[in-house]
């Protein structure tokens, strides 16, 4: 199956032209025109401006945080990274054009270069081919894939690197407890995973994919939200028959607990007013909703929604809150100032989930029990249209276009027109398949997202628990275009890590990454219509305040991945070495090695054995068939677990009479 998924706004001709390039050698033909050819002695300032093919682009690095850099761009410290692309003559912004960015190292702080063998034209289409150890520093155009798993584990899936050829998986964050939902911030730096066995909150660097600290939370803690401002990650606190039941509210600077607020019992849905001065909480047991003074963290009104309110969401548009009772099927309209309901919409009993559409208008609520999606019109705030959806509706995804619905009993996922819901009539639905198994067929359905939108507008990512696999549809296909295999793991729910640029205002495209190292970077940007290639230069200066490593540590695996099947052993060779130099470590001593069969069975620890040359070597006997992770740890090094990557081995089934070594069938 195609494992190559558009990043960001890619178009298709640059696709297209990105998957010529991944079937083509370094010499790389399609970026060769003089059209493509870059300058042959960037300008090393952090300001510059290039003038092309009627096109104007000026490019601006600057610290985000200047007062404690100096004014410059520091390595370990947060950059803004600007384009602003206009027309050369009229000076008209231009929209929509989501160039291809890449920055990479090409000289350190002392003077050593990096790279010198690639130029930059060579260097993007390496980018572009999804070479292992051929990617650059700061990707601008990628995002990563994250899946929470029914073990304490959240898989980050790279969607265009395949390594070694067997798992997209990049990399593994370890939770202490398994996770139940989780919510990241808007600038992309922070994921927090709520764990309610252990009453904590898992937050997640997703710069170095680590989590940072386990903040607690109170018990029971499951539900995670933020609100629009980003001050505070609210966490509801579902315990049942209990004064104690309600939610904790987090500073999300700080890590601290800002307050804790009694509400009702049973589970808590939470939704806020878009200005940040409402927070709404659903009382499954209470049969209320809880609106709070956000400023002051104080309760306001205790709003009676009926027996069951199933689910809470806010609209832009109408300025309002809208609470579904699951029993009644009456959903309550609430202002948020007041607290008080000013409109009720009479649906029928069995309500679930609801969300609204992204510019307010729309809301959508599932029924499972009448295989009913009921649309609202936040406008009238009335009920506009009534849809048949087979085999039980339960979860609801969002794009700018549709609608997505997943059905318990059923693999297909309907989709829903946003721009047909004006004309009157009845609804067209579509539908695609994501798996061969319905949801149904797994046991353990959690409260995460399981379908969500891609980083681009007009795509989703549907996860498949029975089906280990998580898809990925693009809109206009009649099919995932394609997956991404959770090996040895159960998905429970998937999240994006973005990495792309964003339009934040017509012709400006901008984000904020984190300067890796001092030195000189090469901006490669890449436009595709018109076509061509330049590279500006960033200058990184080096930072008082980081310790410096003299000496990094990777690890290069030598053993070959033959074919493994349960009772073999392998025999792990795999070298240490400093990035760069090349430098072999010679007997580190105490380096270990750390292996388990997904999820995590049979973890197993044994020590390494030096053979020469600052190569190592361990023996690891394979009991079962299963996917098994591999990681090295060199304490001495300084090096842990967490900070090598890892290897991954498939191991097969043991042989039988019909199941030759010859063959392996």
């Amino acid at each position: 199956m195609l494992h190559f998924f558009v990043t960001h706004k890619m178009s298709v001709a640059l696709v297209a032209a990105v998957l010529a390039l991944s079937c083509a050698s370094l010499s790389t033909t399609a970026l060769a025109d003089d059209a493509l050819a870059g300058p042959e002695a960037p300008v090393p300032v952090n300001k510059q401006t290039i003038l092309r093919e009627g096109m104007a682009v000026d490019f601006n690095a600057e610290p985000l945080h200047p007062e404690r850099t100096g004014g410059k761009v520091m390595e370990g410290d947060f950059a803004n990274i600007s384009f602003r692309i206009s027309g050369a003559d009229d000076n008209q912004p231009l929209q929509g054009v989501y160039p291809g960015v890449w920055i990479d190292l090409v000289q350190t702080a002392d003077g050593e270069r990096k790279g010198v063998s690639l130029d930059c034209k060579n260097r993007v289409a390496s980018y572009l081919q999804g070479l292992v150890g051929m990617r650059p520093m700061i990707d601008l155009n990628s995002y990563f894939v994250m899946v929470l798993n029914q073990d304490p584990s959240i898989s980050v899936i790279d969607p265009v690197v395949g390594i070694t050829g067997i798992t997209s998986l990049f990399t593994s964050i370890a939770l202490e407890r398994p996770g139940a939902d989780w919510a990241k911030t808007t600038d992309e730096k922070w994921l927090f995973v709520t764990m309610p066995r252990a009453g904590k909150v898992a937050m997640v660097n997703l710069d170095t994919f680590k989590v940072e600290k386990n903040l607690p939370a109170g018990e029971m803690a499951m539900r995670a939200a933020i609100q629009p401002d980003q001050k505070y990650l609210w966490v509801g606190n579902d315990i049942q028959g209990s004064t104690k039941s309600g939610v904790t509210v987090i500073d999300i600077e700080s890590g601290e607990i800002a307050a804790s607020i009694l509400t009702g019992a049973g589970h808590h849905e939470i939704s806020f007013s878009g200005d940040s001065h409402r927070a709404f909480v659903t009382n499954r047991e209470s049969g209320s909703v809880t609106v709070i003074d956000i400023s002051k963290l104080e309760v306001i009104k205790e709003v009676d929604t009926g027996n069951v309110p199933i689910s809470v969401a806010y609209s832009s548009l109408s300025d309002a809150a809208y609470a579904a009772d699951g029993v009644s099927g009456v959903i309550s309209v609430i202002d948020p100032e007041t607290g008080q309901i000013f409109g009720k919409i009479e649906t029928a009993p069995g309500l679930g989930p609801m969300r609204f559409s992204n510019d307010g208008r729309w809301g959508f609520v599932v029924n499972p029990e009448a295989n009913f999606v009921y649309i609202i019109d936040a406008s009238t705030n009335k009920l506009a249209h009534t849809v048949k959806v087979e085999n039980k509706p339960f979860q609801i995804a969002l794009t700018n276009t549709f609608a997505y619905v997943r059905s318990l009993d059923s693999e297909h996922v309907t989709m829903i027109n946003l721009q047909e819901l004006n004309r009157g009539g009845d609804v067209i639905l579509n539908n695609f398949a994501a798996g061969v198994y319905p949801p149904s067929q797994d046991d353990d359905i959690r409260i995460a997202d399981a379908m969500v939108p891609a980083a681009q507008d007009a795509a989703v990512l549907v996860t498949s628990p029975a089906d280990a696999t998580v898809y990925y549809y693009m809109e206009g296909m009649n099919a995932p275009m394609g997956a991404f295999r959770n090996y040895g793991h159960k998905p429970r729910a998937v999240q994006i890590a973005n990495r792309a640029l964003k339009e934040l205002e017509p012709g400006l495209y901008s984000t904020t990454v984190k300067v890796p190292m001092a030195g000189t970077f090469e901006v490669a940007f890449l436009n595709e219509a018109p076509q061509f290639l330049h590279c500006f230069t960033m200058e990184a200066a080096v930072n008082p305040n980081v310790e410096h490593k003299t000496d990094p540590v990777a690890v290069e695996y030598l053993s070959q991945r033959e074919s493994l099947v349960a009772g073999d052993e392998m025999k792990l060779r795999f070298r240490l070495y400093q990035p760069g130099s090349g430098k072999t470590f010679v007997d580190a001593g105490g380096v270990t090695v750390k292996f388990f069969r997904a999820p995590r069975y049979d973890l197993t620890e044994l020590l390494a054995t030096h053979v020469g040359d600052g190569i190592y070597e361990a023996t690891l006997p394979f009991r079962d068939a299963g996917s098994y992770y591999i990681y090295v740890a060199a304490p001495k090094l300084h090096a842990g677990y967490q900070d090598l990557n890892y290897m991954t081995v498939l191991v097969g089934k043991a042989r039988t009479s019909q199941n030759t070594p010859e063959t392996g069938k």
